[in-house]
């Protein structure tokens, strides 16, 4: 992979391009560090509302102006909120970027936040709130999550709760907006059939003029870096549950250190990423004790999170949970082999090609890295999964995944 250009403008902007000439598409990435962990303690959710009200027009552009423009050029828009960002995509034929991306700008930067448009959106986003409320994988893992980061934001909901959505008003809002949507906290990367200095001029100017920032926000909540000491337990009940769930956690380094980060994306594959992984085989294969296990690695900017999840009878829970204890131990005292690791390796490296292959890959990889590290790391991933020794991953698993300290939380059905 053929790193993308790199720039920094005057205003504190950063704009990432990479020309494929081969493709008639271009993908307008926009990532703002303005997610959960940016939103004030009196106004949680926020950064998810306001994803849905960028859309709602500006004092240039009526509300729904936008989605018809994109609908009829034959292109596709997206947005989604996490803990550390918010991220706004587009899709578009290279003919047509031109007309589409001063547009985009001009939503992002000058959103009017109508009134009338804000408590009709509200309601869009209480229902969204109320349908994740019965899903239960989604409960689960929100009370893990909980358990996890008691005194961080990464406990929180990204969608928040009804009581605070229905508390604050759009002048709050517009306010966050402002605050935040500058152009020190956002990316904008362009990926596709469009030459860079081109690319260039259009986010130069699609992304000028930015709102005056509100002097009266909130202050944001104090993160606590969490520990987790022994083993933090929780059971819930919820009804119309088929099996049971078991979902175990570990805290590890955040984004300041990439190197553990990609040793636990390593240790990840190994315990329970195909089906002669160590607790696949075991578990689900041999002993037919799980439905289903997967074990995955979230790299987040301020503490990442390595879990495991099963899908049981709830007969098997206690049983299960000791044999994935063992195997943790197993790995901690003796180690892996090395066609162990070699297989962990080809496998994460052709993953990583797979996710490369497309200008919205291309886009979103860089506007990820960009905005919970530095964009250079996007395209060296190979290069350090392929520079770990078995020693190595050993010494990661005692530090970072321990059979002693983890949170666990278990959902019966009733």
């Amino acid at each position: 992979m053929s790193p993308g250009s790199i720039s920094v403008f005057e205003n504190g902007l950063t704009f990432i391009h990479q020309e494929i000439p081969t493709t008639p598409v271009v993908v307008a990435d926009v990532w703002v560090s303005a997610g959960v962990t940016a939103e004030p303690e009196s106004w949680y959710g926020m950064a998810h509302f306001l994803e849905h009200m960028i859309f709602k027009g500006t004092a240039k552009i009526a509300p729904g102006v936008f989605d018809q423009l994109i609908e009829t050029r034959g292109g596709v828009s997206n947005a989604a909120t996490s803990y550390d960002y918010a991220h706004f995509s587009l899709t578009t034929a290279a003919t047509y970027i031109e007309e589409i991306l001063p547009p985009m700008g001009e939503l992002l930067l000058n959103a009017a936040i109508p009134d009338e448009e804000y408590m009709r959106e509200r309601n869009v986003v209480l229902e969204e709130i109320r349908q994740a409320g019965d899903d239960p994988d989604w409960l689960g893992y929100q009370h893990l999550m909980t358990s996890v980061y008691s005194h961080h934001p990464y406990g929180r909901s990204i969608l928040g709760c009804d009581r605070d959505i229905i508390k604050y008003t759009p002048q709050n809002m517009r306010c966050f907006h402002r605050n935040l949507y500058q152009p020190e906290n956002m990316t904008v990367v362009i990926v596709g059939g469009i030459s860079q200095e081109k690319a260039y001029g259009l986010v130069a100017d699609a992304f000028r003029e930015f709102p005056q920032k509100c002097e009266h926000l909130p202050l944001k909540s104090v993160c606590h870096q969490p520990i987790i000491a022994g083993i933090r337990r929780q059971e819930i009940t919820l009804p119309r549950l088929e099996s049971a769930r078991l979902m175990m956690a570990w805290v590890a380094p955040g984004a300041e250190d990439l190197h553990t980060a990609y040793g636990l994306d390593l240790l990840s594959v190994l315990l329970a990423d195909g089906r002669i992984s160590r607790l696949v085989r075991d578990l689900r294969e041999e002993q037919q004790l799980v439905q289903g296990i997967h074990s995955s690695f979230s790299l987040q900017k301020q503490s990442s999170l390595f879990t495991i999840n099963a899908w049981l009878e709830p007969e098997y829970v206690e049983r299960v949970e000791e044999l994935i204890r063992y195997h943790l131990y197993d790995i901690g005292k003796n180690g892996i082999s090395d066609n162990e690791l070699r297989r962990c390796q080809r496998k994460l490296c052709n993953d990583f090609a797979f996710s490369t292959e497309t200008p919205n890959q291309l886009a979103g990889l860089y506007g990820y890295y960009s905005t919970i590290a530095t964009p250079e790391f996007a395209y060296i991933y190979p290069q350090n999964i392929l520079s770990f020794t078995t020693a190595e991953i050993q010494t990661l698993a005692q530090d970072f995944i321990s059979p002693h300290n983890y949170a666990v939380t278990v959902i019966y059905p009733e």
